[in-house]
């Protein structure tokens, strides 16, 4: 069971986390998926890309920075309970939502053949620029049209079908970063998510009181769910994807 604003709930037996690049899920999610793991549900990553472009420091090629940042979420992943990743190789900071992007998020649904798949938001948020990247919008956009139809359509890029790839449905759809109608208490969890941020030294080690931010924006997020006082949380669009 996991804990929300309307009470405990039934874990998803699997789950499939889709966002464009390394450090997003620990950001947005990583409590969930810790209190996710600790229920029982089996938790598969998908990043569009490596993250080569993030950082200001070029003493590094992209393709080591690349490596860095795969074995940063590599590490910060073991940290809430998640070991299977899934790479798909798209250049950071020029990801835009192709059919080929959307055929590789499928593959990798029809792989994991998640009942929850969660991402990114389509939609810009006018007052956090960093919600709104071009990468999140993208990547969420052709994972929305993987979740449906592609990953459930036969006729849907018979290549998958010749690579042994069966269809499949995924029963909801949990969306970070817009109109949140579910709020997961994070509690319990928050300590397993900050190790995994501080796990990601290329982008935090930089910056000042990690703890404290992550406490505060979780704070606010639990108090807009309407938790009690001193309780955590990461909120959620929940949509029905059948």
């Amino acid at each position: 069971m996991i804990l929300t604003d309307q009470g405990e709930l039934e874990a998803p037996a699997r789950a499939m986390i889709v966002v464009a690049h390394p450090d997003d899920i620990d950001f947005g999610m990583a409590g969930t998926v810790a209190a996710l793991t600790s229920a029982g549900c089996h938790v598969a990553y998908c990043l569009a890309t490596s993250g080569e472009a993030g950082g200001d420091d070029l003493e590094h090629t992209p393709d080591e920075l690349g490596a860095v940042r795969q074995a940063e979420q590599t590490a910060a992943a073991a940290r809430v309970g998640v070991s299977e990743l899934h790479w798909l190789g798209y250049p950071d900071g020029m990801v835009v939502a192709s059919l080929e992007l959307r055929r590789d998020i499928a593959r990798v649904i029809r792989k994991v053949r998640p009942d929850v798949v969660v991402c990114q938001t389509t939609i810009p948020d006018w007052d956090r620029i960093y919600i709104s990247h071009p990468d999140h919008l993208a990547t969420a956009t052709a994972a929305l049209a993987a979740v449906y139809p592609d990953s459930r359509n036969p006729r849907a890029f018979l290549e998958l079908l010749d690579e042994g790839h069966q269809p499949h449905t995924v029963d909801e759809l949990w969306l970070i970063g817009t109109e949140p109608n579910r709020y997961i208490d994070i509690t319990d969890a928050f300590d397993a998510k900050v190790a995994a941020l501080r796990e990601h030294c290329s982008q935090t080690e930089h910056m000042d009181d990690l703890d404290g931010r992550l406490r505060e924006w979780s704070t606010e997020t639990a108090r807009a769910g309407g938790l009690a006082e001193g309780r955590l949380a990461e909120a959620f669009r929940v949509v029905p994807a059948v």
